[in-house]
């Protein structure tokens, strides 16, 4: 059985200070087993949030790292300073890093190798755009990410990692793909996991939705074959929605 998540990215948001008061908020409420819950938050918060997640049941997650450990990369963030401060996750591949930043498939690539290297785990992100899904070219693209980003990690190392699927067209919008879009979607990656690697490999690999998750739509999605969790951003940012998410199957 595979644990479901829900992954909390706040993005470009909060300060520590802003993130000391959440997580004050949720202490205590979260659930003890039958769901992992993570949350994702910018550099600067990642003190307190590892601080805080010492004596709770929630794992942490930085929203991205470099391929390197140290280096002249100014700017950047170092996976094995993200290891030694005991991150559990890091976030790679975001729409929004690929649009706004230029990272390719090769860059995604480095990076979860570099994670895995550190000890933690890739929270691997691909989507398509409502034009692509439009000329039937989703299914192409999203398993086209998916195989560039596992080159050479090992069935081993795969099957402990996270994928999201997330698509482009339902970050932030409001939109969010129905129910039964987001399972084809996620069974198409999990069948080319299995033609990459193995069927137990893509059994035991947990794959998320994301895209405007709401407690409103999240029983539905995690009542899925193969949605194992959400990648939640707005909804992940208040502490009762967060915990109404992560408490879903009440």
């Amino acid at each position: 059985m595979r644990t479901p998540i829900i992954a909390g990215n706040w993005k470009m948001n909060k300060n520590p200070q802003e993130t000391q008061e959440f997580l004050e908020a949720i202490k205590g409420k979260l659930p003890e087993s039958g769901v992992e819950a993570i949350i994702g938050a910018p550099a600067i918060d990642l003190n307190a949030l590892t601080w805080f997640s010492k004596d709770e049941p929630l794992k942490t997650a930085a929203e991205n790292c470099y391929f390197e450990d140290a280096g002249a990369f100014t700017g950047e963030t170092s996976p094995k300073a993200l290891s030694d401060m005991g991150l559990d996750y890091v976030i790679i591949g975001h729409s929004e890093r690929r649009q706004y930043f230029g990272e390719t498939d090769e860059d995604i690539n480095k990076k979860a190798h570099a994670i895995l290297k550190n000890n933690m785990l890739p929270i691997i992100c691909c989507g398509e755009t409502l034009e692509q899904r439009e000329a039937g070219k989703a299914e192409d693209w999203v398993t086209g990410q998916i195989e560039a980003a596992v080159k050479g990690i090992s069935a081993e190392d795969l099957a402990k990692s996270v994928i999201a699927y997330e698509p482009i067209w339902a970050i932030g919008t409001g939109k969010t793909a129905t129910a039964d879009q987001a399972q084809e979607m996620v069974h198409v990656i999990r069948e080319k996991i299995a033609s990459l690697y193995d069927a137990d490999t893509a059994d035991k690999v947990r794959i998320l939705y994301g895209g405007s998750v709401k407690p409103a739509n999240v029983k539905e999605l995690m009542s899925k074959e193969d949605i194992d969790g959400g990648l939640v951003g707005g909804a992940s940012m208040d502490p009762e929605s967060f915990l109404a998410l992560v408490n879903f199957q009440k």
